[in-house]
């Protein structure tokens, strides 16, 4: 029987003999999709992956200590492999946790039972193990905090890290997920009682300005803007969510649901300014932010301003690795390789093949961040060659806390193009079809029962054929989806 190191250079060896793979780009033209710049020195040489060192016998590092991190810490664990193998670099002080939670019930008020930490460490999310610091002493994994990687050496398969610390890796896994698009700092972009979302002690200066606030405005109307500004209501302040679309979660909600969020967000005392632009933060005598001057001169007043205006995939310092040039990242495929061998790359900051749509794609999500580091891992420690098969999922909680009149939970599977189908009238329950050649590419349910969620994404995945004029007469939720349902079996 093969040694532990000779099998380990087998299953490291198969999993880079396989070539990268071309796909498509958004546009769908077949073409080269890699945008790398020249190397520093003449040419990078094939290195092998599986090299054990005498520094720690450490062979593999994870770059980045989010939600990936710690699945794929998880991952290398159940495959034996991270005792004295595995380097975790965070600039974050505190091991992996599911940072989902720091724009939901992290934000609650302290009468209204908010999260802490060690209480979300990843994997709780997923209804996995709590990975505190301790487990990951306690599993012989390597953890740097604090400590970002300044600096890639593919050609000496090096890293240096803000300390100076020089790493040797055998395979690294770049998990470093995206930064929060920040407003111009000539416009009040970094004022006193300005903030952003994206670690705990954002999160926490938040907090510290929410206790002390009394008119909040949150800039954006996506994921962290819809989210912010609920939990803002739980602290009985004035707030105000102000973004230039015209609609509520523009990307994906139709005009009619992000209507009747919006009619939610104003029964809860949450003045909604949509398709308003924003000319800039202004400061007070004090120098604190007072108030948002809209593009028409009016103003705004506050105190607490939250930007919520999207996020931008982290591949400092590895763009040398190779770029995506259309849905920006880090080009990988279907078993997150780079086009460097022995280089990875996961979660957020990663585009890659979404198969069931023949299409490039970076999905900057909770899910795709658990699933891509836990395929990526099983295809670097076996012989797995099975492509990642990725169906898009969102969600989102809001108005949570204890003592809200309505706790609101939707779920979104598949692909948000064609015409749509709403059933339904949101009290409590609204579901939208989208339906595209008579198939149903996408389906988002509303106060769904757990059984009812459980079937959407069997419906996004399969795309049954589908009645659309029965789906059109359905009076109820449940109707429609036995519909949807029968569709699946006829189709099976």
């Amino acid at each position: 029987m093969p040694s532990p190191s000779a099998r380990r250079l087998t299953m490291a060896a198969i999993s880079n003999s396989l070539s990268l793979k071309h796909g498509f780009s958004l546009a769908r033209p077949q073409r080269p999709f890699l945008t790398r710049a020249p190397p520093s020195s003449t040419s990078i040489k094939f290195r092998r992956c599986y090299a054990a060192f005498a520094n720690e016998n450490r062979e593999y590092v994870i770059v980045g200590g989010g939600n990936s991190a710690g699945y794929a810490a998880r991952t290398f664990v159940e495959h034996g492999m991270a005792d004295g193998r595995l380097c975790i670099v965070t600039k974050e002080p505190y091991a992996p946790y599911e940072r989902p939670a720091l724009t939901k019930a992290y934000l609650f008020p302290p009468d209204k039972k908010p999260a802490r930490l060690p209480g979300f460490h990843t994997c709780v999310g997923s209804g996995g193990e709590r990975q505190t610091p301790e487990w990951y002493k306690e599993n012989g994994i390597e953890m740097l905090y604090e400590d970002p990687v300044k600096d890639i050496h593919i050609e000496n398969q090096t890293l240096t890290t803000n300390s100076g610390k020089l790493l040797k890796y055998g395979s690294l896994i770049i998990a470093t997920g995206c930064t929060a698009s920040r407003f111009p700092e000539k416009n009040g972009g970094n004022l006193p009682g300005v903030h952003y979302i994206r670690n705990v002690a954002d999160a926490d200066a938040l907090i510290l300005s929410l206790e002390k606030s009394k008119k909040v405005v949150v800039v954006g109307g996506g994921y962290i803007g819809m989210e912010v500004a609920a939990a803002a209501v739980g602290w009985n302040l004035d707030t105000t969510i102000i973004f230039p679309e015209d609609q509520l979660l523009q990307r994906l909600f139709t005009p009619s649901l992000s209507r009747r969020y919006e009619e939610l967000y104003q029964k809860n005392g949450v003045k909604v300014l949509k398709g308003a632009s924003i000319k800039k933060l202004e400061a007070g005598s004090n120098g604190h932010v007072a108030g948002v001057k809209l593009g028409d001169g009016s103003m705004v007043e506050a105190d607490t301003v939250i930007i919520g205006i999207g996020a931008k995939p982290a591949v400092s310092p590895f763009e040398r690795v190779g770029l995506n040039t259309d849905v920006a990242g880090i080009q990988v495929d279907g078993l997150f390789r780079t086009s460097i061998p022995g280089i990875f790359a996961v979660g957020d900051v990663a585009a890659f093949p979404l198969k069931i749509y023949d299409r490039i794609s970076r999905v900057e999500h909770v899910d795709h961040a658990r699933r891509s580091a836990q395929h990526c891992v099983k295809a670097l420690l076996s012989a797995q060659t099975q492509t990642y098969d990725y169906l898009p999922y969102f969600y989102s909680r809001i108005f949570e806390y204890e003592g809200s009149p309505r706790k609101v939970w939707w779920q979104f599977f598949g692909d948000n193009v064609g015409e749509t189908v709403e059933v339904g009238n949101f009290d409590p329950k609204i579901a939208t079809f989208w339906i595209g050649s008579g198939k149903l590419k996408g389906v988002l349910l509303e106060s769904g029962s757990p059984e009812e969620f459980q079937l959407l994404p069997k419906l996004a995945r399969n795309q049954p054929l589908i009645d659309i004029a029965k789906l059109q007469n359905a009076t109820t939720v449940e109707e429609a989806l036995e519909i949807a349902r029968a569709s699946l079996q006829a189709a099976a």
